[in-house]
């Protein structure tokens, strides 16, 4: 069996079993069969150190564990080079306190979703009554020969001094606000009326508040004579309406006044 430099028998023949050391090969035997020479000095034998622990084991410096060969069956320290320092041990760390772990959250309180209310069913709405139309009146002023002729047949004091106008244009006078005044402006009048038959031709027969047109809440209207000197008459009568009585007119209605003025009312319904 092959002997390592340090004295060990090793069945290796490249490394000893026992220290590790390499192996030197040995000489060949001589053919007179001979052995080493004696001028050949044998290397040095240094003794290994003494094996302790139990069973022979010496501990590893490194990590403690018992070694009977050369490296450390743990973690491979060489015994025979010392393999650097060895590792020291380090206290195992005190393990960290458990956190606890955070306290449940409280439950969510359950709140139900409103549900918006159904829209109620259509019900079938009751037509709406339609809108009184609203109406225009107006006051269609003329010089009625018809009239005319009737006043002189009649023959009053003044008939022999009338005549009846070669030219008396048409005039168109809308009906608005509480009443309409049917007269001649005077001097003395605050304001003039709103029917001011002064105007060319001017009607001797006028009194300065000759009649009254009188505005009702459903739209109509009323004439009233305050008290004229000749009177008021209306469609062609002679017979003069009653003083200070409201009479009803119509559309088509016609009013006569003075010694030839005819007023025609008509009513338009508004758009």
């Amino acid at each position: 069996m092959p002997t390592c430099p340090n004295g060990h028998s090793s069945r290796a023949s490249d490394y000893c079993d026992v220290c590790g050391e390499r192996m030197v090969p040995s000489a060949p035997s001589s053919p007179t069969g001979e052995g080493m020479s004696a001028s050949e000095p044998r290397p040095p034998y240094s003794p290994q150190p003494p094996v302790t622990g139990k069973g022979g084991a010496r501990p590893c410096p490194d990590c403690g564990t018992p070694g009977t060969d050369r490296f450390c069956e743990a973690c491979g320290y060489d015994f025979a080079t010392g393999g650097g320092r060895p590792t020291p041990r380090t206290a195992p760390a005190n393990p960290a306190p458990p956190v606890p772990p955070p306290p449940p959250a409280p439950p969510t309180p359950f709140t139900p979703t409103p549900t918006p209310p159904s829209p109620p069913e259509s019900q079938a709405q009751p037509a709406s009554p339609a809108p009184v139309p609203s109406t225009v009146w107006t006051a269609v002023v003329t010089a009625d020969r018809d009239y005319y002729n009737s006043i002189i047949a009649e023959e009053g004091p003044d008939s022999a001094s009338l005549t009846f106008p070669p030219y008396a244009p048409e005039r168109r006078i809308t009906l608005t606000g509480r009443q309409v005044r049917i007269g001649r402006r005077g001097s003395s009048q605050p304001s003039r009326p709103e029917i001011d038959l002064r105007e060319p031709p001017e009607d001797p027969g006028i009194s300065h508040v000759h009649a009254v047109l009188l505005a009702k809440p459903d739209g109509t209207w009323t004439l009233v004579d305050p008290g004229s000197t000749n009177g008021t008459c209306m469609n062609g009568s002679m017979e003069p309406i009653p003083n200070n009585v409201e009479v009803p007119v119509s559309d088509g209605d016609r009013i006569h006044v003075g010694a030839w003025t005819t007023i025609t009312l008509i009513r338009d319904e508004a758009t």
